[in-house]
């Protein structure tokens, strides 16, 4: 059963929904912003309207089959890492793009939405928010980059383990949390890179 679950939910996350709507209104998402098959360039690429039903849908495939099959007691505790972890990796790895996907950001929402009612995906949408009102402030309200996003994403991220920690979370939901850690961090090596080598420049600036 824990088999056939997690294989369902790694093809319901590899679907990727934001990638063929940005096909449907004739507009290629990976040419724009970070080259990102995922929702939120599809917000750039076609408009907010499409882009939120791309959100949506992302999420969806994470909350929906997910939430199910923990609601209905398929998913005892220790079944609850493969079966959680799938469908972001469905996303990140989609079978459908040769196994390039998105970064899972709004899989990630469902996921944690479905195995804590809201709780966690709430804390870190809060995170993510001062994050990001920090970041412009620093920046007196300018853009900010897809590094400096990348950087925040997964340092939100971060201190999400630290809420699961302190909070008594079960050990189960601290190793899913890991995972997608790592697979977040995955995601983005790139732009984390290109973050701390910018970083690191304007150190050397600030000495000299």
């Amino acid at each position: 059963m824990l088999v056939a679950i997690t294989l369902l939910e790694f093809f319901c996350g590899s679907l990727m929904f934001s990638y063929w709507l940005g096909k449907l209104v004739k507009k290629d998402i990976t040419a724009v912003g970070d080259g990102n098959p995922g929702a939120f360039n599809l917000i750039q690429a076609a408009g907010v309207k499409i882009g939120l039903l791309g959100v949506f849908l992302d999420f969806a495939k994470g909350y929906f089959p997910l939430v199910y099959f923990v609601e209905q007691g398929y998913l005892p505790k220790s079944y609850i890492i493969p079966a959680a972890i799938a469908p972001i990796l469905g996303h990140a790895f989609s079978p459908f793009l040769r196994f390039k996907g998105g970064k899972s950001i709004a899989t990630t929402f469902g996921v944690w939405s479905a195995t804590t009612r809201f709780r966690v995906s709430l804390f870190y949408a809060v995170v993510l928010a001062l994050l990001f009102l920090i970041a412009k402030k620093l920046k007196h309200g300018s853009r900010t980059t897809t590094q400096e996003d990348a950087f925040m994403v997964v340092l939100g991220f971060t201190i999400v383990g630290a809420y699961l920690y302190l909070n008594n979370f079960s050990v189960y939901l601290l190793a899913l949390w890991f995972l997608n850690l790592i697979i977040m961090i995955y995601k983005n090596k790139e732009k984390l890179a290109t973050f701390y080598i910018s970083l690191t420049d304007k150190q050397h600036e600030i000495k000299k």
